[in-house]
């Protein structure tokens, strides 16, 4: 049974900084594809950020140069570096995982698999 777990969330001021880990267990990393969503309140959740087992990378438009998301296959551990933020980053921010999937990009995935979610809040 796959399990996400997210951890590293908080309040921070406009252009801070922030990490996000997610501790997976019950899958083979080298078989999923692995990402970043995010819901803010009134709004539909987004793909931030996703990495394929290979390292390959997708990003939202809205985080391309700020957030990096990286892995650690070695601990299942999947990270988003967030830096720059800005009061609109402001959301709950969810670890997800798929393991069928035609393209691993943060505009085609659909995950089934989800973390709790950890609240990230920015202030200007």
């Amino acid at each position: 049974q796959v399990q996400l777990v997210e951890s590293g969330g908080g309040s921070v001021q406009s252009g801070g900084s922030l990490r996000l880990s997610c501790a997976g267990s019950g899958y083979i990393y080298s078989e999923y594809c692995m990402g970043w969503f995010r819901q803010a309140p009134g709004k539909e959740r987004e793909g931030v950020a996703v990495i394929d087992s290979d390292g390959s990378t997708s990003y939202a438009d809205s985080v391309k140069g700020r957030f990096t998301i990286s892995q650690d296959s070695a601990k299942n551990n999947v990270y988003l570096q967030m830096s720059s933020l800005k009061p609109e980053d402001t959301a709950m921010y969810y670890c997800a995982a798929e393991s069928h999937y035609d393209y691993c990009s943060v505009s085609y995935l659909k995950p089934r698999y989800w973390g709790q979610g950890t609240q990230v809040t920015v202030s200007s």
